[in-house]
């Protein structure tokens, strides 16, 4: 008989009803106790965002006070999120806005696109409107749906372009830059410095940011704002830089540049390898002009490293980055360019690779002196040219090495002969083969180990110095690591790279070969001579002070109402080097007849390479020291070298070192030498500088990086032989 199973099936459907139904008991007795805590915690979050709110810039000033980059409010058309996220509502009112605020649809759209704005804050349409602009869209609130104006903040730099080079600019954060800035809590739609001062204290002058929780609905509208903590305002920054006479030097590198250029260097016949005698360059006539297209010069107080004065050419207006330029215009202003002589946005003072030419000969003759090599009595028969002796004569005479080298010509067109010289005699001519002998020397004698490059590393050769600014180059002292290294570059050949020779050591003597350094770095190793043996970091930063520092006088900030967060100015010292008077002294002695005059004679009387140019350097000014410098070009064409001078004061009471470096303009003497001559009277108070005046309104029209900067009295070029820099003198250096 067949048995009825319905009630066993359903005593079985009960048992699982039961477990299930105490199971969801346990789950919900789990929720509601254990997890209780941790689920309320989800739900809020699902119902809150927080927004962060980005304080406002640190500005930043001269020594003076002068306000250099500061901030200003400005309009911005927004748009609401929520109404642009259907696409044909998002094209009406793009396509609407369009026209008003001067932005094309598609660039609306590429934004749009991008998701580099905060979703929590309505998306900018444009910035910086103008008021008549906002409050007419404002008036047509039914044509903009969901459109708002918002005050914002925008970088002013009141007295652009001085100093362009050292303040910086502002830049929205690149692709290689938005994880670290993510990860430091920056938005991605953020401007941030990308240059200058701007770059290298940022986390100084951001600030700290602040922040709102916002309730929001289910369709991610806001609610209410839960909780507010306002943003710290950025540290403002006082530099190191006058700029009375940063405004100088701006004006001396520029007009000495534009005067190099109406000058010729000579194309003069040589024996060419295939034993006729020809133009150096077939392709040109007699004569060629100085391109003359780049310059950097700086002002620096040798007890301290303080940088008084940094400048840089070309120049550009750093308020070109705050214009909201089209790309078009953007490449107009700074066209993307392989020509270094052309590039803009360098700061040549510290990013130009320099050889030095014979301004580097003061740090040779200390690594002689102080080694033991050379006494500073000891004479030296120059002959106009040196010949190796360390190298196989035969291979010499066979033409397999270079084992001559020569000094500068003279004015009869053949090496010059100065006969016996000291290391005095030698620093004030600046005898070529005086150092040469050095350099094979210094190498010979301690067994091809680096000596001469150890020596001239204690100046900071080949280092970073440690200033406040970005992309420094370190410069480099040739040895054998470093010629490995370019080989396997390609920057030499490979054959070249298997050893330092006792050429390359020669070259280095005399600052040319594989030696590149800085104008910064030059200067700073002046100032370890001129102040007996301290080598101080440089420094552009002076002080920061606490955020808000009040307005004075127009385009200035008043220091004595502000509070210093920190001091920075008591000097970074690197190190000290040994610098007895026996070895500073015939130094400083060469270097003061440079300019005082006091030359040799041999065949006839060899004028000091700057004693035609300081003639007239008056008493009361501050008496200086200093050495000139022609490193030579490509091909060794004679419009290619490019001109050097550092000076020096040997009056501790005014204790500046000045350096100018202009590219491709010639002889020291005729194109440095002026713009540091002319910057020393300035500093001497004999030489007037212009007065410092606000800038005028950007125009949009323009169509270069800056205005052209001249200096009003050029005057202080006067030469014995004519203008120095408008005429060939004979100078050698």
């Amino acid at each position: 008989m067949a048995v009825d199973r319905r009630a066993a099936r359903l005593g079985v459907l009960a048992l699982v009803g039961v477990i299930l139904f105490g199971l969801l008991g346990v789950r919900l007795w789990f929720l509601q106790t254990v997890k209780a805590d941790e689920l309320q915690e989800s739900v809020t979050f699902a119902k809150t965002r927080t927004v962060r709110i980005a304080p406002e810039r640190g500005r930043i000033f001269d020594v003076d006070g002068r306000i250099l980059a500061d901030n200003e409010r400005i309009l911005t058309v927004a748009v609401d999120w929520q109404l642009l996220r259907r696409k044909s509502q998002r094209e009406e009112i793009f396509n609407r806005l369009s026209g008003w605020v001067q932005v094309p649809v598609e660039e609306m759209e590429r934004r749009f696109d991008a998701q580099i704005d905060s979703p929590f804050l309505p998306f900018p349409i444009k910035r910086d409107v103008d008021e008549p602009t906002a409050f007419a869209i404002l008036e047509r609130v039914e044509d903009f749906p969901g459109v708002e104006i918002l005050t914002e903040w925008k970088r002013v730099y009141p007295y652009a372009p001085h100093a362009s080079h050292v303040v910086g600019y502002m830049g929205a954060i690149t692709p290689e830059q938005v994880d670290e800035k993510l990860d430091e809590g920056y938005l991605l739609n953020e401007r941030i410095g990308q240059f200058g001062v701007e770059r290298s204290m940022e986390a100084v002058l951001h600030g700290t940011w602040g922040y709102k929780k916002i309730e929001v609905d289910a369709a991610n509208r806001p609610v209410r704002v839960l909780e507010e903590v306002p943003p710290i305002n950025g540290f403002d920054v006082q530099l190191t830089i006058d700029l009375d006479y940063q405004q100088y030097v701006e004006q001396a590198i520029e007009t000495t540049l534009k005067a190099r250029r109406t000058q010729e260097a000579p194309n003069p016949k040589v024996t060419k390898p295939n034993g006729q005698r020809e133009k150096m360059d077939t392709s040109q006539g007699d004569t060629v002009p100085y391109k003359a297209p780049a310059a950097s010069g700086l002002i620096m107080d040798y007890t301290n490293g303080d940088i008084i004065a940094m400048a840089s050419y070309p120049s550009f207006d750093n308020r070109w980055f705050e214009a909201g330029l089209s790309s078009t215009k953007f490449q107009e202003i700074f066209p993307v360019t392989d020509d270094p002589d052309r590039s803009i946005l360098v700061n040549r003072a510290v990013q130009g690779r320099y050889n030095l030419g014979s301004t580097f000969k003061p740090f040779t003759a200390f690594a002689a002196l102080n080694t033991g090599l050379i006494t500073s009595s000891e004479r030296f028969n120059d002959t106009g040219t040196y010949r190796l002796y360390s190298v196989d004569q035969d291979r010499c005479d066979a033409g397999l090495v270079r084992c001559e080298y020569k000094n500068a010509t003279c004015g009869n067109g053949r090496p010059c002969v100065y006969g016996s010289v000291d290391v005095e005699d030698a620093l004030a001519v600046s005898s070529d083969a005086f150092f040469y002998r050095i350099g094979e020397d210094i190498l010979e004698r301690n067994g091809g180990l680096p000596v001469l490059q150890d020596e001239v590393e204690k100046f900071g050769f080949g280092a970073d110095s440690g200033v406040e600014l970005p992309f420094e180059f370190d410069g480099t002292v040739p040895d054998k690591e470093l010629k490995r290294l370019y080989a396997e570059r390609g920057v030499i050949s490979e054959d070249e790279g298997r050893g330092f020779y006792v050429g390359d050591n020669v070259q280095l003597s005399i600052g040319q070969g594989l030696l590149s350094a800085t104008p910064l770095h030059l200067a700073n190793g002046y100032a370890a001579i001129a102040n007996r043996g301290f080598l101080f970091q440089p420094s552009v930063v002076k002080a920061i002070w606490n955020p808000g520092v009040p307005d004075g006088a127009s385009g200035f900030a008043d220091f004595d109402r502000g509070t210093i967060f920190e001091d920075l100015g008591a000097p970074e010292l690197i190190r000290q080097i040994a610098m007895p008077d026996d070895i500073r002294d015939p130094i400083v002695d060469g270097l003061r007849r440079v300019v005082v005059g006091g030359g040799v004679t041999s065949d006839f009387y060899h004028k000091t390479t700057g004693e035609y140019l300081f003639f007239d350097y008056p008493d009361e000014a501050i008496p200086i020291a200093g050495k000139t410098g022609t490193a030579q070009g490509a091909n060794n064409y004679p419009w290619n070298d490019s001109s050097a001078f550092t000076g020096f004061s040997v009056d501790d009471d005014h204790p500046y070192v000045v350096t100018a470096y202009l590219e491709k303009a010639g002889y020291g003497s005729q194109a440095a030498a002026p713009v540091v001559k002319c910057t020393f009277l300035a500093l001497s108070g004999l030489t007037a500088t212009d007065p410092v005046v606000l800038s005028e309104p950007l125009s949009l029209d323009q169509t270069v990086a800056a205005p052209p900067q001249d200096l009003a009295n050029t005057g202080c070029w006067s030469h014995r032989e004519g203008n120095g820099v408008l005429t060939q003198a004979r100078d050698v250096e």
